[in-house]
């Protein structure tokens, strides 16, 4: 395996997206700041592969409600990142720095590439390491590292197998080898009849100066058409991966084991029942720890007449209801007569006595009166319009019924 020691690696870790299809939840955070499995954030697990695998130079580019960003990555401190020389750097939306396609909120992952390349071209990177901040895996960015300098690609990206009916809620990737691995022949974004099941991992290694080169040449043919404040890339699999990919020096390196999207309600859901059932190698690892920004609190306390099946329990929760399936997070208060049945609750939500609770993610801060029912036990958890959300704040009153597939803003009531 490749040391680092004399690679100069940057990484960037995308984490500006709004997150619009998780609804009522990216309403007011950063999606990538979204919990999972009780006591992480999502952007949690880029940033500790990062740290185990020795990249010490990295770079957060924030957008969309910011400052729960800045708040969750606490300038680096959980993965060392704090230091003088290189370390964490939260990159904003830039202001003043050229033509108003490379100011304020970039239009995709490959905008806003084209908006950074000075910066990038600037640092002088041997390999830039870019990533979306908002999937859930465990990898040693080593070994991509070592396979795209071994091979002399201008690109390396990671690609992931899923199901075929679902292999169009990304970018598809198609290489003269087969199995997601090999030079790469063919990427397409979002098909709606894909090829193959292998898909982009959003991981890719670049050559900086190839990719500076890519997207100023790919601005020139685009930015002409493209609206005002934008230059025309949108995200990679439009135009950049294809670009590449004619070029002749595209690679795909296949990434092993659990990787999940967790960009739609079902899909959250989902990978949340998954870990139920296993570590799934991501978790629970000796040496390879996920590392986090997270309050101190006391351990969780089952109250007696509690029942708790195949859960998992955050610190400083309160339990002393049913609890079936579902993952509590730190404060979460369920009272003797309440149920809740395969869910997600966010930190400090409350149920109240005799209350229930199905197939609904619930945010921080939400209180369900009693005998309120959320969601429904018959609700098809495998489809966003099945999974019921509740904001930020909400409150739902005593006796209340919200029905399977409600959205409730933050702060609202029912």
């Amino acid at each position: 395996m490749t040391s680092l020691s004399r690679t100069r690696v940057l990484a960037l870790v995308q984490a500006g997206g709004a997150g619009s299809r998780m609804d009522v939840l990216t309403r007011e955070r950063a999606k990538p700041t979204l919990p999972f499995a009780g006591v992480y954030q999502l952007v949690d697990f880029p940033l500790s592969n990062l740290a185990h695998s020795g990249v010490t130079d990295v770079w957060v580019s924030v957008s969309f409600q910011g400052s729960s960003m800045e708040e969750q990555v606490a300038n680096g401190r959980p993965w060392e990142l704090d230091r003088t020389r290189g370390g964490l750097r939260l990159l904003m939306p830039q202001e003043g720095t050229g033509g108003l396609d490379e100011e304020g909120f970039a239009r995709g992952n490959a905008d806003e590439l084209y908006r950074r390349r000075r910066q990038v071209a600037a640092a002088g990177a041997d390999v830039l390491l870019v990533m979306s901040a908002d999937h859930v895996y465990r990898y040693d960015f080593r070994d991509l590292v070592e396979a795209h300098l071994d091979s002399g690609a201008e690109c390396t990206v990671l690609t992931t197998e899923r199901p075929l009916d679902q292999a169009g809620d990304h970018a598809t990737v198609e290489t003269d080898e087969g199995g997601g691995t090999g030079r790469i022949t063919r990427v397409e974004a979002k098909p709606e009849e894909p090829r193959t099941t292998w898909v982009a991992a959003e991981v890719v290694a670049y050559d900086p100066a190839a990719l500076v080169e890519v997207v100023e040449e790919l601005h020139r043919e685009l930015g002409a058409d493209a609206d005002a404040g934008d230059s025309g890339l949108g995200d990679f699999a439009e135009h950049l991966l294809p670009r590449f990919a004619e070029r002749g020096r595209a690679r795909a390196l296949p990434l092993p084991g659990f990787w999940r999207d967790l960009g739609r309600p079902s899909r959250y859901l989902a990978a949340h029942r998954e870990v139920l059932d296993g570590d799934l190698g991501v978790l629970d690892q000796p040496g390879w720890p996920v590392l986090t920004q997270q309050p101190q609190r006391g351990a969780a306390r089952l109250r007696a007449g509690a029942e708790v099946v195949d859960s998992m329990v955050g610190p400083g929760a309160e339990v002393a209801g049913r609890v079936v399936r579902s993952v509590l997070g730190p404060g979460v208060r369920v009272a003797a007569g309440a149920e809740v049945h395969d869910s997600v609750l966010f930190t400090g939500v409350v149920v109240e006595a005799g209350a229930r609770v199905h197939g609904s993610v619930v945010d921080r801060g939400t209180s369900i009166g009693r005998d309120a029912v959320v969601g429904s036990p018959d609700a098809d958890l495998e489809v966003d319009e099945g999974v019921t959300l509740l904001g930020r704040d909400c409150r739902v009153g005593a006796g209340a019924h919200v029905p399977a597939g409600a959205r409730l803003e933050p702060g609202s009531s029912a």
